[in-house]
């Protein structure tokens, strides 16, 4: 099958199109490089450089003909979002309707949606399911929200099959670790530098950490299951960030105790979403645990480093 993969050079993007290219389908991939690149590109993908703020994007995607189109490019940083949230709702919002334009216009049969725990906001209870009413606390997440929107408008008008899987926190090899990066790829950048970790709040505050290939093997499901449907992408396990921070400090055999700062104005204290929908409606099951993940993304980082 040929697939299309928004954003493939970046973190999540590039493990999608390697589980594809690996699944014997025929892959391409837009990327503007903005935050990707295309050492994270595996061999075998066509690649076409190309940012989905363009509308030029409709025709590109109307040439290469994909039977589904993996959307993964993003703005992703929450604090970008709070601080320009015009550009975001560019990338997010705009950037994706041109993709549900050319979906429209050149007949592709399913869009499968990189969409974010983001749009829950402040939970009202544990674990998170896909009932929980959405109260985004930022830019990204009401434009992750409206996209959800969107789809279901698109496939109602339309008829074209969609899934949004909404993620939790997604860590493992080529996330990058500079400025906002996720908080895995922070510590262990820091721990490899021999440099303390900052942690934010007493480390109490807990997330739900997703290995990145477990979330790539959802959206290989997706593509044919799952129509109409918004799923949990997470382990549904509650980590402490304080647990995350030793389990990465013994596994780069570090001895730096972490460095506390107040809490950052807006940040969620407890979180963790039920999977149990995903695991129905797909056939999924996230098969990495926390330490599993972990060491294979220090080794990645490791193997960079040296």
């Amino acid at each position: 099958m040929r697939v299309l993969v928004t954003g493939g050079a970046g973190f999540i993007g590039s493990h999608v199109a390697e589980a594809l290219l690996a699944a014997g389908h025929e892959v391409y991939v837009i990327d503007n490089l903005a935050g990707g690149s295309t050492a994270n590109l595996p061999p075998g993908v066509t690649f076409c450089r190309q940012d989905i703020t363009d509308p030029a994007v409709v025709g590109l995607v109307g040439e290469i003909k994909p039977r589904v189109i993996m959307h993964q490019a993003a703005q992703v940083a929450v604090p970008v979002s709070l601080r320009d949230p015009v550009f975001d709702a560019g990338v997010n919002i705009i950037g994706t309707l041109h993709l549900l334009e050319a979906c429209r216009q050149h007949g592709v049969a399913k869009i499968v949606f990189a969409s974010s725990a983001a749009v829950y906001g402040t939970p009202r209870c544990l674990p998170l399911d896909e009932s929980h009413p959405a109260a985004p606390l930022s830019g990204y997440g009401v434009a992750k929200y409206a996209v959800e929107k969107y789809l279901a408008a698109y496939g109602e008008l339309y008829g074209l099959r969609w899934t949004a899987l909404r993620y939790a926190n997604v860590y493992g090899p080529r996330q990058d670790a500079q400025g906002e990066g996720g908080v895995v790829a922070i510590f262990i950048d820091r721990l490899l530098r021999r440099q303390p970790a900052v942690i934010f709040g007493d480390g109490q505050q807990t997330r739900d950490f997703v290995y990145v290939k477990d979330v790539a093997a959802a959206n290989l499901l997706a593509m044919e299951r799952g129509d109409g449907r918004i799923l949990n992408i997470s382990t549904g396990r509650a980590v402490t960030v304080q647990q995350l921070y030793q389990l990465i400090r013994q596994q780069t055999a570090s001895h730096l105790e972490p460095v506390y700062r107040p809490p950052r104005p807006g940040d969620i204290v407890h979180s963790y979403l039920d999977n149990r929908a995903a695991v129905a409606c797909l056939g999924w099951q996230p098969r990495y645990d926390l330490a599993d993940g972990l060491r294979e993304t220090v080794a990645y980082y490791l193997n960079k480093k040296n």
